[in-house]
């Protein structure tokens, strides 16, 4: 079994910074793509970040140039630096990965969300 557990979530004012992890634990063989999602009240859940195993990032438009995705292969942990955070940030974050595991089977993981509140 695999498994994405977030950390990093909580209340910030407007403007402030946080920074999300996630680790993905239990039968592993490669991670090939990491990312980042969130789901705001209402709302569709939505791309936030996205890296691939080379390094490749890209980012949704309302977030470039304020997030940054991030990972450490070693540790199979992966990152979101969050600065000049905006109340219309605030939503659950999950993390998200495409994992080959030992049964050399790929497929999609969900951590279980983080929730990110950004207040005015």
């Amino acid at each position: 079994q695999v498994q994405l557990v977030e950390s990093g979530g909580g209340l910030v004012q407007a403007g402030g910074s946080l920074r999300l992890s996630c680790a993905a634990s239990g039968s592993i063989f490669s991670i090939n793509a990491m990312g980042w999602y969130r789901q705001a009240p209402g709302k569709q859940r939505e791309l936030v970040a996205h890296i691939t195993s080379g390094g490749r990032t890209n980012y949704a438009d309302s977030v470039k140039g304020r997030f940054t995705i991030s990972r450490d292969s070693a540790k199979n942990m992966w990152y979101l630096q969050m600065n000049s955070l905006k109340p219309e940030d605030t939503a659950v974050y999950y993390c998200n990965a495409d994992i080959t595991a030992r049964t050399y089977i790929a497929m999609a993981y969900w951590g279980k969300g983080t929730l990110v509140t950004v207040s005015s």
